[in-house]
């Protein structure tokens, strides 16, 4: 068995795998290297050889691990392992993209330890860090970053004052240290998570703005405007514009933004100004590049504007989309390249790594499936690409379909990418409940890629991923009576309870798409609370972006952008996704944007 070709590689990389991992005995350099050098599963090999840079580098053998470097399956240990041993063995690092690739694994914290101790990343660098840990509320990771800069006797204090800032605080008075300086600062911003902030900022105001540096202080506000935004408050951007114009962390400067942008009115010069403080890397992002395009164009700077929509024009998005009807391009679907030949198909059969990748596709071993099949496209040319998403067709995998697809650079087939399967039958429910086709077709896309026996992280099933306990409720309220859980993933009976289940949730949202996609994703009770907090009706873009749970907005935006490419190739006409998203008004009314 271990000499099959396609898997029989599997139980000797598993076993050298757990010996590299798990640390037990010395590293097995040689059978490592062996394994390496004569598997046939090229994949498994660079793999292997990830792991072994890591286990070279806890072990201090830094000059094996250096010497192993580049691979294609780079994770975060496998950087931070390369940076530790470049340190170790006498050469340079960059404090910055040290601390970019950092994530909270043993390894990476060996490195930061390390790069700390010799001076490689400052406190200032650390305390930048570590804030941005406190803002997601990732308190055990953000104990481990605080251990590294302060002494024992301020942990105790640090732990005190998570656990209870206010109590804490009762305590302290005008810092002496700058360790202690932070720890007060800390202290305050965790006040943000209480139930008065109004109070608690007066609280400060009076105790500390004289105390604390300015930018402390602001920094301090600036958790409270991130607060009050993840709760769609209406007082986030006040809270917001009080802390002033220093540099935050990207994920806050996005919520400050968010913030404006739900405000009434909204301060676009606010909103132009947090965009510019972001790095670089994020402000590229097209969601950023749209906004300060409409910033621009609502400040006036009508020629900045469209210069900025035409640079994310060509992105095949929601802001992409977007950014073309603000330049009043009419909506369109790229030229459809020849398709490939049965030639091209059968060299693209013909990889092995495609080969082993459909074997464990039938197998049910997604997860390494995927794998399998991303590495095996490493090079492939855009023909190549759609041979495979073709290939890929053949065998009824239409994840791989889509996402092999939406490789090509130059060659663009929105039969593939927007691949509409199952023969008419998706169409045919929807349909027969009064629902949009097309609509339908974007949101199984995003929700399990056209998957019949898709099940997510948290129990949902089949292409429309039921939660056991809706597709009962669907089942008893539509008057399925032969409906038994285990039927969950037939495509019948999925698809009926799921475009049943996603009409009940329209009309409980007045009829907007854009809320119905939100609750079918995270419970219509969500968007319904989110909608009551605006201060006056918004378009339906701004309410997608500023939607608290990222699954959920990144959720949204995506449905809707396919809904719109779906519905151009089903009618062949230009399809309007400003139209398609509407406005949400906060009384539970909606209307149509007008373009």
């Amino acid at each position: 068995a271990l000499a099959d070709p396609l898997l029989g590689a599997y139980p000797r990389y598993w076993q050298l795998r757990y010996q590299l991992q798990t640390g037990t005995g010395p590293v097995p350099n040689q059978e490592v290297q062996d394994f390496i050098n004569n598997s046939n599963n090229k994949h498994l090999a660079d793999r292997l050889q990830s792991e072994w840079i890591v286990a070279s580098a806890r072990a201090g053998d830094y000059n094996r691990a250096l010497s192993l470097d580049p691979v294609y399956s780079v994770t975060a240990s496998t950087q931070c392992a390369s940076k530790l041993s470049r340190v170790m063995t006498g050469q340079q690092v960059n404090s910055e993209k040290a601390l970019e690739v950092f994530a909270p694994a043993a390894i990476c914290w060996s490195m930061l330890d390390e790069l700390a101790k010799r001076g490689v990343v400052s406190f200032d660098d650390i305390v930048f860090k570590l804030r941005g840990i406190l803002e997601t509320n990732q308190t055990g990771t953000a104990q481990r970053m605080a251990a590294i800069i302060f002494n024992g006797a301020e942990m105790k204090q640090y732990a005190a004052l998570i656990k209870n800032p206010k109590t804490w605080l009762k305590g302290q008075s005008k810092p002496s240290s700058r360790a202690q300086e932070e720890l007060i600062t800390i202290a305050l911003s965790r006040l943000a998570r209480g139930g008065n902030r109004s109070a608690d900022a007066d609280y400060i105001q009076q105790n500390w703005a004289n105390v604390l540096p300015a930018e402390n202080i602001e920094w301090v506000y600036s958790q409270f405007g991130l607060i009050a935004a993840l709760n769609v408050e209406s007082d986030a951007a006040r809270w917001y514009r009080m802390s002033g114009q220093q540099r935050l962390t990207d994920y806050n400067h996005a919520w400050e933004v968010r913030s404006e942008l739900r405000g009434h009115p909204i301060d676009w010069e606010r909103v132009q100004q947090a965009i510019n403080r972001m790095t670089e890397r994020q402000a590229s992002e097209p969601v950023w590049v749209y906004w300060l395009g409409r910033a621009h164009a609502a400040l006036g700077n009508k020629a900045e504007s469209m210069r900025l929509y035409a640079t994310i024009a060509n992105e095949l998005n929601f802001y992409g989309q977007l950014a073309n009807e603000e330049l009043g391009h009419t909506p369109y679907i790229p030229d459809l390249p020849e398709k490939p030949t049965t030639d091209e198909v059968d060299s693209v059969r013909a990889n092995i790594g495609l080969q082993r990748a459909i074997e464990m596709f039938k197998l049910g071993w997604r997860m390494e499936a995927v794998q399998q099949w991303v590495y095996a496209l490493q090079g492939m040319s855009d023909r190549e690409l759609l041979a495979a998403a073709e290939y890929a067709k053949q065998e009824h995998i239409y994840d791989r379909v889509v996402n092999t697809s939406l490789m090509t650079r130059d060659e663009i087939d929105f039969r593939q990418r927007f691949i509409a399967p199952f023969e008419g039958r998706v169409t045919e429910k929807a349909r027969e409940i009064n629902l949009d086709p097309a609509w339908v077709y974007g949101l199984i896309r995003q929700e399990s890629r056209f998957i019949t026996d898709a099940r997510s992280r948290v129990g949902a099933s089949g292409l429309m991923q039921l939660m056991p306990d809706t597709a009962r409720w669907v089942a008893k309220k539509i008057g399925m009576t032969d409906f038994h859980i285990s039927k969950v993933n037939e495509f019948d009976t999925n698809t009926v309870l799921g475009t049943n289940y996603l009409r009940i949730v329209l009309n409980q949202l007045n009829g907007s798409e854009v809320l119905a996609s939100a609750g079918y994703n995270a419970g219509p009770g969500r968007p319904k609370q989110w909608r009551s907090k605006l201060q006056a009706p918004v378009e339906g873009a701004i309410f997608a972006e500023t939607i608290p749970f990222t699954e959920t907005r990144l959720y949204v935006k995506n449905v809707m952008s396919n809904a719109v490419y779906y519905s151009m190739m089903f009618t062949g006409e230009p399809q309007y996704l400003k139209e398609r998203l509407g406005v949400i008004a906060p009384s539970g009314g909606s209307q149509v944007a007008q373009n």
